[in-house]
């Protein structure tokens, strides 16, 4: 919004600092993290491609003994991919009803 209202108004940087109530480093901020994101990304689907029994944790895990990423990046990054896996419910022991007391 702050860019637009500089590239087409013609309004002054720090005009608009003022009239969004924004800082100086939040209007100049560039990400630089792309790439890694998605070599992040790359690694995170090999990995579920070839061992599809693997949640997150372990994916971190083997992730993490290369490249030492946040593990809050990483799962930002696997909840993106939809590579959540459906965690299974405990199988249960049907069990008869007893007999009454006599």
């Amino acid at each position: 919004m702050a860019r637009w209202a500089v590239a087409t108004k013609a309004v002054s940087i720090r005009a608009t600092y003022a009239s969004f109530a924004i800082g100086t480093t939040c209007y100049r901020y560039i990400r630089k993290l792309d790439a890694e994101n998605a070599q992040i990304a790359e690694s995170l689907v090999q990995l579920t491609e070839t061992h599809r029994s693997w949640g997150f944790g372990l994916c971190f895990s083997h992730l993490h003994n290369k490249k030492h990423w946040s593990h809050k990046r990483v799962y930002r990054i696997y909840c993106d991919l939809e590579l959540n896996q459906r965690i299974k419910p405990k199988k249960r022991l049907d069990r008869e009803t007893p007999e009454p007391l006599a």
